[in-house]
This record gives C-alpha cells, sequence and structure tokens, in this order.
C-alpha cells in the first residue's frame, strides 16, 4: 500500500493532507553495495504498510497521540480519514523503521508549536508515503552529466529531489549547467 499525502484540487474538505518526509539515506539500506537495495527497501515496507492494512488495499490508520505511545487506536476523534479504499487502525511502527518513526513525532511535535492543531491527539497517520522521491539515483558529474554527454538527469525520478519544491530547485541548478556549459563552448567557437 502506497499513499499520498496531497489534497483534491479545490482544497475545500474538511481535512487538509500533508506528506510528512523522513530523510532516507543510502546508508540506512545498504545502497552503497547494491544499486537495487532502495527498491527493495521500498517494496519491504510497503508490503508491510499492506499487511497492517488488513491485505486488502486498506490504508493503516492511527491516531497522532496513540502513534507516540506506539498502540492501535481504537476510534477516531473530531478527523475521519479520507483514503479510498478505506483505512484499517493499525500500529503505523510496524509499517515503518523506529528511527522514520522517531523522527516523524519529532518533526510533528515541531511543527505543531508553529502550526495550530497540527500535533493534535487526533491527528491523523494514514500510512505509507514511500513515493516522494526515486529509491535510484542517476549518477552525474561536477557538471551535472550522466556518463553519457549530454544527458542531465534532475529531479524526482533521477534521485534528486522529494517533492515538487526540490525538484524545481534542482531543475534550475541543472539549467544554469547547461547554459554555462554552452556559454562557454560558444565563446570558444
Amino acid at each position: 500500500v502506497v499513499t499520498n499525502g496531497m489534497s483534491f484540487h479545490e482544497r475545500d474538505l474538511e481535512n487538509a493532507n500533508a506528506a510528512v518526509v523522513v530523510q532516507i539515506n543510502p546508508e540506512d539500506f545498504g545502497g552503497e553495495e547494491n544499486p537495487m537495495a532502495g527498491v527493495e527497501f521500498q517494496r519491504y515496507w510497503e508490503r508491510k504498510a499492506f499487511e497492517a492494512g488488513g491485505g486488502n488495499y486498506r490504508a493503516p490508520v492511527q491516531l497522532f497521540k496513540d502513534f507516540k505511545e506506539k498502540i492501535v487506536s481504537s476510534s477516531f476523534g473530531e478527523i475521519y480519514p479520507t483514503y479510498r479504499p478505506g483505512c484499517t487502525f493499525a500500529n503505523l511502527w510496524d509499517c515503518m523503521p523506529d528511527y522514520v518513526c522517531e523522527s516523524l513525532v519529532e518533526g510533528i511535535t515541531a511543527f505543531g508549536k508553529f502550526l495550530t492543531n497540527y500535533d493534535r491527539p487526533d491527528a491523523l497517520l494514514t500510512g505509507v508515503e514511500t513515493r516522494t522521491s526515486s529509491p535510484l539515483r542517476i549518477l552525474r558529474d561536477d557538471e551535472m552529466q550522466s556518463n553519457v554527454r549530454g544527458i542531465y538527469p534532475c529531479g524526482e525520478g533521477s534521485g534528486y529531489a522529494g517533492g515538487i519544491m526540490s525538484a524545481s530547485i534542482d531543475g534550475l541548478k541543472v539549467a544554469e549547467q547547461i547554459l554555462k556549459t554552452y556559454k562557454t563552448i560558444n565563446d570558444k567557437e
């Protein structure tokens, strides 16, 4: 099961959805030795979420107060899930590595200091979102080219970004490098 923290285009429903992302590094899953280790890591946790949701494509869900205590929720508060085809109460600690869960508790609590009700006890966590960035990274050199000259991997699909903003910034950096590279070539001619 894979979820997405997006809101519907008009954003006029009862809930505001957001993805809370924790950084995962290649050393977290043995990615230095095995280029496919990121894909295996991703699939492993998606399978755990599928099982926690009951094996029927329902997403595992947990209230924030229960997530902090590592206990399965038994009822909703004022907030109800919008995930389709539905949700099943589960312990999300079974669906993610401990360091990810610990980071989520820390991050959501910190957000709550600046965003009213972000960390409210009945806030729902629906999991897991594993597709924010590519589990593979296409290597690029100092000029941002791949090992094939003229190919400039960038953004989410190439493993250099984890969302629309970071993909945009990476695209700008690559575009600047392309302009610099071709300006230098044209100046030499």
